[in-house]
């Protein structure tokens, strides 16, 4: 492989970079993973040495390649794909020249897969950019289009979280570029060459900081814990980024560890620090607990007993924290932490099922219902800045898409931020909404995002003449409806001269009370830029 990625630097001397799609069984690896566990003493059926020694591999992937292509010019630029940007490895974007995050929507990457990669990839030192495809499903689909309006939506996503914008194809055998494509893509293209100079330099504004289980526990792709934290910020239109342990927590007025990001001494340091500095810090399910022992490593306000042996088990929040139209136990479908409120507050109360559904105790078609008393057991406690939730919420709402549970977290997130939230609105939950600032124009750029997608058809296995459903859909964009009467407040900003719709260029008027900026957008469709001008 070096050997013609070096030939082809030689042949093309002045090709503008080299892409290089990440292949794991490279001819040659396997022997070469066996003899390097050998050379350490390591047990190739040993789960955990098999990963060390796919991780050399990969390095050594790494090194050799980007060698080769820097052979002849050492200022090549590099990129070495894998169809995700795995957090927490920050110790091979070394042999990166930059970022291209691959998210196909359509191709099993969802609408919320490019978000989170953006909220990482703006905090890394390195210039990105976003990679969707013209493909209704994903990569070598000839004769496969997207809407356009899908392309426009993705494009414009790309520029509202800071990235350059790529839209792929793959070329027919003929050598012809496919008219079809390049109109399509032409209308997403056009548009973002209007909105450029509002995004050039810009650098996102964050009150949230998520700090990874990827990065900590070392999953690759698909991390729920993740994901649905990602998924509830989106959805309540929180100002937020995904970080690893190296980011700076002293940025970030609240950092929320989700569901399973356990502690050792040197996080706990750091925790302590963001807390001791007025920092919030919100902890869910295991998160929070040491990385080698039973117990939490932060002061919970709370006493701990252990893993619940119910599952499921049901909740009912604090008026306040309790979902606006629930009010009695709502089902949660993982296991809690046992907590027991002391100097803290608790957030509400547990209540168990009657016993677990197995073959010897059975009830109904799913779970067995509450006790009608509580268990005496706390879903949730506040010390301080510290908010602990007893279940892992994010991985819940990830796999379930409960309403009721994205209500839960929104109202202990808002109850944690309270007025140092700096933007509200009354979006739908679907729109997104960021809000970036171009220090060098002296301006902030408020970006609002909408499309409706709906699942349409699904992936299927096509074999032998016959069909057959494999359960995974299809998100798809077709309709740009309007979105009217949006209102946004604002804290915090700088005094404000003027607002502006670009790239219109039309002026917006807006008011200032209590402190707070408040604006109104009569309609926008797909994608909206308001710059605010600073005095």
């Amino acid at each position: 492989l070096c050997d013609q990625i070096e030939e082809a630097v030689r042949l093309f001397p002045g090709c503008d970079g080299i892409f290089l799609d990440i292949i794991s069984q490279a001819p040659g690896c396997s022997k070469w993973r066996m003899e390097w566990m050998e050379e350490q003493g390591l047990d190739a059926q040993n789960p955990e040495h098999r990963q060390a020694a796919a991780d050399a591999a990969l390095e050594r992937y790494y090194q050799m390649t980007t060698q080769a292509c820097k052979r002849e010019n050492p200022d090549m630029p590099v990129l070495h794909n894998s169809g995700h940007l795995q957090r927490g490895r920050r110790d091979l974007l070394q042999y990166f020249s930059h970022l291209e995050l691959e998210s196909l929507p359509t191709g099993g990457w969802g609408y919320d897969h490019f978000p989170m990669s953006a909220k990482y990839a703006a905090n890394v030192g390195l210039d990105f950019l976003g990679m969707t495809g013209k493909f209704h499903t994903t990569w070598g689909e000839f004769g496969g289009y997207k809407h356009p309006n899908a392309l426009r939506y993705e494009c414009a996503a790309m520029l509202a979280f800071n990235a350059k914008c790529s839209i792929g194809d793959q070329l027919h055998p003929c050598g012809q570029l496919d008219r079809s494509t390049y109109r399509n893509v032409g209308l997403a293209y056009r548009e973002v060459e209007t909105k450029e100079p509002w995004c050039q330099g810009a650098k996102s504004v964050s009150d949230i900081a998520v700090l990874s289980s990827e990065a900590e526990n070392g999953t690759h792709r698909q991390n729920v814990a993740d994901e649905g934290a990602v998924r509830i910020l989106l959805e309540g239109h929180f100002l937020f980024d995904v970080v690893d342990r190296q980011e700076d927590f002293g940025r970030y007025k609240l950092l929320i560890l989700p569901d399973d990001v356990r502690i050792d001494e040197d996080l706990l340091a750091r925790l302590e620090t963001h807390l001791a500095l007025g920092g919030k810090l919100l902890l869910t399910g295991d998160s929070g607990l040491w990385k080698d022992r039973a117990d939490f490593a932060l002061d919970l306000g709370a006493t701990h007993e252990g893993k619940s042996g119910f599952s499921p088990d049901f909740i009912r929040p604090i008026h306040g924290l309790r979902p606006g139209f629930v009010d009695e136990p709502l089902v949660m479908y993982l296991p809690s932490r046992r907590i027991r409120a002391t100097q803290g507050t608790s957030l509400g109360e547990v209540f168990d099922p009657y016993f677990n559904r197995t073959f010897r105790h059975f009830c109904s078609h799913q779970h067995t219902p509450p006790e009608p008393d509580p268990s005496g057991f706390d879903c949730g406690v506040q010390h301080g800045n510290l908010v602990y939730l007893a279940h892992p919420v994010f991985s819940l709402y990830r796999t379930y898409g409960a309403v009721a549970y994205r209500e839960y977290v929104f109202r202990t997130l808002t109850r944690l931020l309270g007025e140092q939230a700096t933007v509200q609105c009354n979006l739908p939950s679907t729109a997104r909404l960021t809000l970036n600032h171009q220090p060098h124009e002296h301006r902030y750029v408020l970006h609002l995002l909408f499309a409706n997608t709906i699942s349409r058809g699904g992936a299927m296995n096509l074999s032998g003449g016959t069909v057959a459903a494999s359960g995974l859909s299809i998100e798809v964009i077709e309709d740009l409806l309007p979105l009217r009467d949006t209102e946004v407040f604002l804290s915090g900003l700088p005094s404000i001269s003027r607002i502006t719709m670009e790239p219109q260029g039309s002026e917006l008027p807006f008011s200032i009370h209590e402190g707070k900026l408040g604006l109104c957008v009569e309609e926008f469709k797909c994608h909206q830029m308001i710059v605010l001008h600073q005095e």
